[in-house]
């Protein structure tokens, strides 16, 4: 049932950033990077705070559409409560993603990632990491967004972060 709904969620979000055919936001096409700071809360024990930081690359098409290539690092806190028992282990992972942005207005976006999570402990493995998000983009180049991320290998490791970057011009 949840990878269901996780699907469908997944496939509805990709139709609707194609269904997009108004642009707004962008009138050329354009490289961009973006550097970000993202503050998270995990969604499920043993986990609290997530904190990590992330580069994105982005290339706009014609129209609203964007293809990113986003990678960073991402440190999943264990919950006090949770600390010297058997559930206290650290989470450390290397997302490495590709995703669609559409923008819905002239700042207002959609985006969907996925990709993978490489884990850094000895214990951890690679991982499928799906990410939807929605944000704003200014035009001096701060862009404030709020996603949800799903480390599918490990139950535990899914997060709501908020996104705070800044997004350079590389065409200029």
């Amino acid at each position: 049932m949840k990878k269901t709904i996780k699907l469908l969620t997944a496939a509805s979000a990709i139709a609707l950033l194609f269904s997009v055919t108004e642009t707004k936001a962008q009138d050329s096409q354009a490289w961009r990077l973006g550097v970000g700071l993202n503050g998270g809360v995990g969604t499920k024990d043993p986990y609290g705070f997530v904190l990590g930081g992330d580069v994105k690359l982005q290339k706009d098409l014609a129209g609203p559409v964007s293809l990113t290539l986003a990678s960073g690092f991402n440190h999943f806190f264990v919950k006090d409560e949770f600390k010297d028992t058997q559930n206290d282990l650290p989470y450390n992972v290397v997302p490495l993603k590709a995703g669609v942005k559409a923008f819905l207005s002239k700042n207002f976006y959609v985006s969907g990632e996925l990709g993978a999570g490489f884990g850094t402990d000895d214990w951890s493995e690679t991982s499928f990491v799906w990410s939807p998000s929605i944000g704003w983009a200014f035009t001096n180049g701060l862009d404030i967004g709020v996603k949800y991320e799903d480390y599918t290998k490990y139950d535990p490791t899914k997060q709501v972060a908020l996104r705070i970057a800044y997004g350079f011009n590389l065409s200029k």
